[in-house]
């Protein structure tokens, strides 16, 4: 085995205020060696400067100081190909102590090309309370029980009233006067958008779990594509940007299909005042995304299947960018604030990722889904 001293390496100069940050930090050259560490990651990760500059942080001579799982290897060799700053959500850090034990830590890691050198990944770490994770998503999970139950019940009730008011206002407006049939009218397509506005509310309530098999995920974008340019979006220009050679992901066709939709027409809904509007459907491979670990899957499920859509609209509005998938926060006028929420429950019962990435010129949706 080549031992490489840290003589031996063109060691980089940080600088002060990286040294200094309160976020354990580190950077690798392109065979995963710790080039450079500050105080804060010799402290959290309970390893010296001196012991570990020089080394491969999954290699051989850190084993039994150190253990990263998943490896970040296939993180840092992403960055260095793309020049892409990525993230990797949780993390599991065990480390080794003086009496032969280990004791297990979590980060979400941000990994990004350093300023100086070229050559170097630089990994900013920043360490996760994994009691109080459980603990708040248990309770977030339990207060969205209680929010569906309660919205399927009034949505159930309210249902019931309405469409006798719907049907009296049709008999009504049977034997009315132009002025009052108008008013009878606007009674009845009222209650058409409350009970559909009422139909999203229930969908909510639906815990049944997907049926998942096999999915060619080009089969979806082709039909939802086909379907939109008919449609609402055939005065927009719908670019196919597919990966041929992707494996078939584990998915509800069904549900896919819904989600991806919703997010078309989202879009194309956004692009109603822009200039050569046009949406991109992206398909490509990430072998470096996953999930957290858990108690069934300690290495974290792999979602390595990834579909973009992706509009050159006005982007979401700043007020309400980091909601956007909660029930009723809209950013069109008379949007119920419901597709996206309905779209982010469908994906997490997937067992898969949804984000957002938007700025004026440029919004995406990204899905991350599991193969089959």
């Amino acid at each position: 085995m080549t031992c490489v001293k840290p003589e031996d390496l063109d060691l980089p100069s940080p600088g002060a205020v990286w040294n200094s940050l309160p976020l354990p930090g580190l950077m690798l050259n392109a065979e995963g060696r710790v080039v450079a560490m500050n105080d804060a990651a010799e402290v959290w990760l309970n390893m010296s400067r001196n012991s570990t500059i020089g080394k491969k942080l999954d290699g051989e001579p850190l084993a039994k100081k150190l253990r990263v799982v998943p490896s970040l290897m296939p993180l840092v060799t992403r960055v260095m190909g793309t020049d892409e700053a990525l993230y990797q959500g949780d993390v599991q850090f065990e480390i080794g102590d003086r009496a032969g034990g280990h004791e297990t830590r979590r980060a979400a890691v941000h990994a990004g090309p350093a300023a100086e050198p070229h050559d170097l990944v630089s990994l900013l770490l920043v360490p996760l309370t994994d009691a109080g994770l459980r603990y708040q998503s248990k309770a977030v999970k339990s207060a969205a029980r209680s929010a569906i139950g309660m919205a399927e019940m009034l949505a159930h009730e309210i249902k019931n009233p309405l469409a006798g008011i719907r049907g009296a206002a049709q008999l009504m407006s049977m034997n009315a006067t132009p002025e009052d049939r108008e008013m009878a009218d606007m009674i009845v397509s009222e209650s058409r958008r409350i009970v559909a506005l009422l139909d999203q509310v229930e969908k909510f309530g639906d815990t049944s779990a997907p049926h998942l098999r096999p999915v060619n995920i080009h089969d979806i974008l082709e039909n939802v594509r086909r379907s939109a340019s008919v449609g609402f979006a055939r005065d927009i220009n719908m670019v196919p940007d597919y990966d041929p050679s992707l494996p078939p992901a584990l998915a509800d066709p069904d549900q896919l299909t819904q989600v991806c939709l919703n997010l078309v027409k989202n879009a194309a809904e956004a692009l109603a005042h822009t200039e050569r509007p046009t949406i991109r459907l992206h398909s490509f491979y990430d072998h470096t995304l996953r999930l957290p670990p858990d108690d069934d899957d300690p290495a974290g499920r792999a979602l390595p299947l990834q579909i973009v859509i992706e509009d050159n609209g006005p982007g979401l509005p700043p007020a309400i960018a980091d909601q956007i998938f909660e029930p009723f926060v809209s950013g069109r006028e008379n949007g119920t604030g419901l597709g996206l929420a309905l779209v982010s429950k469908i994906i997490t019962d997937h067992g898969a990722l949804i984000r957002v990435d938007s700025r004026p010129g440029r919004t995406s949706f990204r899905i991350s889904l599991p193969k089959a």
